[in-house]
């Protein structure tokens, strides 16, 4: 069985190692983007099996319009979405895909700092929703 590849699209370089290593540590393969732009592109090239998405990158609510942009492509519409972001922490706003969903059109959302477990399991229910 192919290996899945999960995108990441954080600003955060840090982040995006630390992930990088979890998610190869359990058998994915990862490709990442700094910006919504930069992750659309790399999404349309293809071969990326599910999406871990932040909110706050050059703009405070970049992740939502990504998103949005994702569902509103018929080639990406598919593509699961974990947002994963620490904009609860900063607004003080409580976001919930089951709530939320006219703006955020994803599949799990967690707040940072995430425990790797937790993660992984959203991740595997994401690809199998």
């Amino acid at each position: 069985m192919a290996k899945k590849t999960i995108l990441i699209v954080d600003d955060d370089a840090d982040f995006v190692e630390a992930t990088r290593v979890v998610l190869e540590s359990a058998g994915y393969a990862v490709k990442s983007a700094s910006n919504g732009k930069e992750g659309l592109a790399r999404l349309a090239k293809g071969g990326v099996d599910c999406v871990l998405l932040d909110v706050m990158m050059t703009g405070d609510t970049e992740g939502f319009h990504t998103a949005e942009e994702i569902r509103g492509n018929p080639a990406t519409a598919k593509v699961p979405i974990v947002m994963l972001t620490g904009i609860s922490q900063k607004t003080g706003f409580a976001f919930s895909p089951e709530t939320d969903a006219d703006y955020m059109p994803v599949n799990a959302f967690l707040e940072k700092p995430v425990d790797p477990d937790v993660l992984l399991d959203e991740i595997a229910k994401a690809l199998n929703q």
